[in-house]
């Protein structure tokens, strides 16, 4: 049973009080800026100080173990108070961590590439070991895979930093796509529970789909097992039907799961079209890697963006938008005018993944603008109630 003292609880700053405060800023800090800067480096549009390893490295690195980083941190850090009743990260070990964050995302920018690995992967090390200390403290089994993905996605933030080290771009390129697989592999994990949950609860359901256990594993075990060939090297290369088949029953998996948790009162609510949409696009991008590993046409980059733009940054502006206002005691209703960061998210998708066929300098500018104003209108919307102290009074 969850047991905190509430005279100190709410002596701690707001922002410091449950890990989605301080990460859920960070991460949407880093989106809205990371992106533009990424694209205008890319086509020359402003000279800038060279991180470490060069910008594509930095790119890389920063979307996928910076920004998908901090977002599944500040979710797990949160959630893990509810599934385990134990209390999680607060005050000072919470501000501590963020502070980590902080010195590994300004670390690209000094002369050691020792301390840029080292502060990197010191950091979800850190989360991977606060997420199992409480699930081992309750006994909870049935989110030990949690842990298990992080250690992983730790291993492939490291792999991805010796290729910095070592000045090799194989290791950066494997290390890097396998973190992409990771943290889809999380999303396979945690949107297969509160997907449909969150369907049931909005739309007034009587009774929530039932889950089908085969697929939900099979699904994971599949993403996983995609990261771990993508950190060996042995998956992403083009005309191989090993990895033309893996992505096509993925895609395949994930859209039976789309098609079961579809109801016609989600288009009317975009806290919820928000969330399906962005899984559609999961589906979309392993169908398109499927379709580029059989050599049929879908340019892997385009294929690619489909999952880490549409999905990964669409299920993540969705989620924070969500969990941000049930865990701030707030009304599930989203602020008005908000459902236009959810629309740009996903013409910046669109952009990213059919654009540059079109016109690549155009769509690679708009897209860039689309993401970085999704964003930005989460900090501007959310940021004050993440560094407010909850509405109903309670900590958190």
């Amino acid at each position: 049973m969850q047991v905190i003292d509430k005279r100190k609880a709410m002596a701690i700053p707001p922002i410091f009080r449950l890990g989605f405060r301080p990460f859920f800023l960070l991460g949407a800090l880093l989106a809205l800026i990371a992106v533009p800067l990424w694209v205008g480096a890319l086509l020359g549009s402003w000279p800038l100080p060279t991180p470490l390893g060069g910008w594509l490295a930095w790119h890389r690195h920063e979307m996928v173990f910076g920004f998908a980083g901090a977002v599944i941190a500040g979710f797990l850090l949160t959630a893990v108070q509810t599934w385990t009743g134990q209390p999680s990260l607060s005050g000072k070990p919470l501000a501590v961590l963020a502070v980590l964050w902080l010195l590994a995302r300004g670390s690209w920018w000094q002369p050691f590439p020792i301390i840029l690995l080292l502060l990197n992967v010191i950091f979800l090390l850190a989360v991977t070991v606060a997420m199992a200390r409480l699930l081992w403290a309750a006994r909870q089994n049935r989110n030990y895979p949690i842990a298990v993905v992080l250690l992983l996605l730790a291993a492939t933030n490291a792999l991805t930093l010796c290729g910095v080290l070592q000045n090799n771009d194989a290791w950066q390129r494997q290390g890097s796509l396998a973190g992409v697989w990771l943290v889809l592999a999380m999303i396979t994990l945690i949107g297969g529970r509160v997907i449909p949950f969150f369907t049931f609860r909005g739309l007034l359901r009587t009774a929530q789909v039932t889950a089908w256990p085969w697929l939900d594993w099979s699904l994971l075990i599949g993403a996983v097992l995609a990261a771990l060939l993508t950190a060996c090297g042995l998956l992403m290369q083009n005309t191989q039907v090993l990895s033309g088949v893996l992505f096509f029953l993925l895609g395949a998996g994930h859209a039976i799961r789309l098609a079961r948790w579809f109801d016609a009162g989600l288009l009317r609510v975009p806290l919820l079209w928000s969330l399906h949409i962005a899984y559609a696009w999961l589906v979309a991008g392993c169908i398109g890697l499927a379709l580029w590993s059989f050599d049929l046409g879908v340019p892997e980059g385009q294929a690619l963006h489909a999952l880490t733009v549409g999905a990964i940054g669409g299920l993540i502006l969705a989620m924070m938008a969500r969990v941000s206002l049930g865990h701030t005691g707030r009304p599930l209703e989203l602020p008005k005018g908000f459902f236009i960061a959810f629309v740009l998210i996903n013409i910046a998708t669109l952009l990213r993944t059919v654009g540059p066929s079109i016109s690549y300098t155009t769509a690679m500018y708009l897209a860039a603008a689309g993401w970085g104003l999704a964003f930005l209108q989460f900090a501007v919307v959310y940021g004050p109630m993440l560094c407010k102290a909850r509405t109903d009074g309670h900590p958190g």
